[in-house]
């Protein structure tokens, strides 16, 4: 039928409640953020959820889709071996989008893998708090250029809307990993300047700013958001939206900004 909703999703392992434990209490206000938001696509009635995630399995010049029948996710990884979630794939949306990247010569490899990566685990485990029966697409992006990613999500934009589904798109991504001395990647004076410069540049629509980040810029930033954030704005291209910023906060040194896309 159309899009119903879209999202842009930070995801810390630490917003787990087995993981985070007594540091949850330092990311209240995204986890407030993202409650608001399991609301809102609650109330949207998706059929489907399409993550675009930085933690997939990387091929440098292809998209890829997860098309495993079944996905789980946990975080065993992380040593809470209680915390897990089963979904299906949507299988026939998937074979749209790959038939049509074909005809159309955008570079996109299947994958087959059981397990979801945390990228899309930690926002999926709040988010699909009430839609026991959704089914999900996993997308992990490339390292082609800015403007090719946002290209793609325009090309994911007409598949969706020719759909019979409910879909909504949820972008996940951190920001910079180096705002301070806590940083899992130490700090740069880049680091902040680059998420003011993102949330700015959100906030005043400007999509061509986005693309023409520099990304050596982005590098030193050491950000993991803005491909899947530009494949969200190309699903996002010539559609009316109300952006509303939930929460930023960074008390371990790594930009977390949650947001949704209000439809018209």
């Amino acid at each position: 039928m159309s899009l119903v909703f879209a999202a842009f999703t930070p995801h810390p392992p630490l917003l787990i409640p087995n993981i985070g434990k007594e540091n949850i209490d330092k990311l209240q206000a995204t986890k407030k953020a993202l409650e608001e938001m399991e609301k809102t696509l609650y109330i949207s009635q998706p059929d489907t959820l399409l993550f675009i995630t930085p933690h997939s399995k990387l091929f440098p010049e292809s998209f890829t889709i997860n098309a495993n029948p079944e996905l789980s996710f946990d975080f065993k990884d992380f040593g809470d071996l209680a915390t897990r979630g089963t979904f299906n794939t949507d299988l026939n949306l998937i074979a749209d989008i790959s038939n049509a990247a074909k005809n159309q010569h955008i570079p996109l490899i299947l994958q087959s893998d059981p397990s979801l990566d945390y990228g899309t685990g930690v926002p999926l485990f709040y988010l699909s708090q009430h839609l026991s029966n959704i089914k999900i697409i996993p997308i992990g992006y490339s390292l082609l250029d800015f403007k090719k990613h946002f290209d793609f999500g325009y090309f994911l934009k007409d598949i969706i809307m020719d759909s019979s589904k409910r879909v909504a798109v949820i972008a996940s991504g951190d920001l910079s990993h180096r705002l301070s001395d806590k940083s899992p990647a130490g700090f740069s004076v880049m680091g902040k300047k680059f998420d003011d410069t993102l949330i700015e540049t959100l906030k005043n629509g400007n999509i061509s700013g986005l693309i023409n980040m520099d990304e050596k810029f982005c590098q030193e930033a050491g950000e993991c958001g803005l491909r899947s954030l530009l494949v969200l704005m190309g699903v996002l291209r010539n559609m009316n939206y109300n952006l509303k910023l939930h929460s930023y906060e960074s008390p371990f040194g790594v930009g977390y900004l949650a947001a949704d896309f209000a439809l018209d």
